[in-house]
């Protein structure tokens, strides 16, 4: 018998080096972008964290790592991307449009970048400027400031690029943030006279394309007279295999290709007696779609798929009377968990039928900010700074904390590596153990 021997030449082995090289290298970008929260409600914009350790416990010192006080307050929520923390900031008028970046083991402050603004947007006290939140990749990080233009930076602070997309002048302000995706910004442009969803190339900036929404009104008021805008963040979601981009505008809830910007399909049923107004980004799981009006107004749930109009034949539930939910809520083992805004209640409520499975008094002032699952628990801030840690249960509500900053907070937190970020209207808080 023969026995063949393999020995391996010095190229061959150089090769295997820099493949076993390049590996892992490219495991350690995974693990190194894997427990970042880069965007709005997080990397898959659904409020769902992977860390299964934070804090359960804190208070405006206890499991403190570090805070770092904020320029003016602002309703845009922190983002943490490749070692850093990034969080919008204005000042009282508007007339500067910052974004900030911080060290994200110190809290330092490593770069501002202003833009000024000279024109006069109007804004409600409650929403002071400097409420949209950004998204960043690891190497870039875009911020929308409204009428002030979309801009794109490096991680050092330098400009790539920036652009005007017009002016969204409305009485209550703006809060829509930016969503990324395989190279694409998605952007809901509202609210306003001129209202449209835009995917625009990270790289450079161009747009890719652009779909108005028709609206009735003015922008601010209907044709009934009654209240109109929509401030909702869109939410991507594959269905049947391909990704959908699905927005609640103020009347109604639209499906978007991501590729092309055409409308697979939209459910009517936003608009309410008070008005046409939505704020809570829609909640998306397998092939159901729930999406919330504002102001108290309509709760609907849809069954995903189909094309056009859909009003009819895939809307499953209407709820014509609700509180008042700015804040996105949970959509999580089958059933969807909410905090609101007036009357000031925690609910859980079944989304095939829309069926309040509970609803319990929070003892607290009301939720502008989103709920976050993580560890096992769901995370929401009120506006006192309290921030109540709820283990999910269908049956019951079952509060575990209560964790109070007395500082006031509109904001969602971030969750990244163990650690928690927690804007108020003074600081930026990292609580870690």
């Amino acid at each position: 018998m023969k026995v063949c021997l393999f020995f391996p030449s010095s190229a061959t082995l150089r090769s295997f080096a820099f493949v076993f090289l390049l590996l892992c290298y490219n495991a350690a970008q995974w693990h190194l972008y894997a427990e970042d929260w880069p965007m709005f409600r997080g990397a898959d914009g659904n409020g769902i964290s992977r860390e299964k350790n934070v804090p359960l416990s804190w208070d405006a010192e206890k499991n403190v790592k570090w805070k770092t006080a904020l320029p003016a307050k602002g309703n845009g929520s922190p983002i943490v991307s490749n070692g850093r923390v990034f969080l919008v900031s204005a000042n009282k008028k508007g007339t500067q449009r910052s974004l900030l970046c911080l060290d994200r083991k110190s809290g330092k402050q490593l770069w501002e970048q202003s833009v000024s603004y000279s024109g006069e947007d109007q804004t409600h006290k409650t929403n002071p400027y400097g409420s949209s939140t950004p998204a960043a990749d690891g190497e870039k990080v875009v911020v929308w400031h409204s009428s002030a233009g979309l801009y794109c930076y490096d991680f050092e602070g330098k400009e790539i690029w920036h652009r005007d997309l017009g002016e969204f002048k409305h009485m209550w302000g703006y809060g829509s943030s930016p969503v990324l995706h395989e190279g694409k910004i998605f952007l809901h442009c509202a609210p306003g006279a001129r209202v449209f969803v835009t995917a625009i190339d990270l790289k450079t900036g161009k747009t890719l394309w652009k779909t108005d929404e028709v609206q009735k009104g003015n922008g601010e008021r209907n044709e009934n007279n009654k209240y109109m805008g929509s401030w909702t963040t869109p939410v991507l979601a594959e269905i049947d295999g391909a990704w959908q981009l699905i927005c609640s505008m103020s009347t109604r809830v639209n499906a978007y290709d991501p590729e092309t910007g055409r409308i697979f399909w939209s459910c009517e049923g936003l608009s309410g007696k008070k008005g046409d107004l939505a704020y809570a980004s829609p909640l998306v799981l397998g092939d159901i779609c729930i999406a919330f009006a504002g102001f108290g107004g309509p709760a609907m749930g849809i069954k995903l798929g189909g094309k056009g109009d859909i009003t009819d034949e895939s809307r499953l539930w209407r709820v014509e009377k609700n509180p008042q939910r700015i804040g996105s809520g949970i959509f999580l083992n089958g059933h969807v968990y909410l905090a609101n805004a007036g009357p000031n209640t925690f609910q859980c409520i079944n989304p095939k039928t829309g069926e309040v499975l509970w609803q319990e008094r929070s003892g607290g002032p009301a939720h502008w900010g989103s709920m976050v699952y993580a560890a096992g628990h769901i995370f929401v801030t009120n506006q006192s700074g309290t921030t109540f840690v709820i283990k999910p249960d269908s049956q019951k509500l079952e509060i575990v904390k209560k964790n109070t900053i007395e500082e006031g907070s509109n904001s969602t937190p971030a969750f990244s590596n163990g650690d928690i970020f927690l804007r108020t209207f003074e600081n930026i808080y990292c609580i870690g153990k």
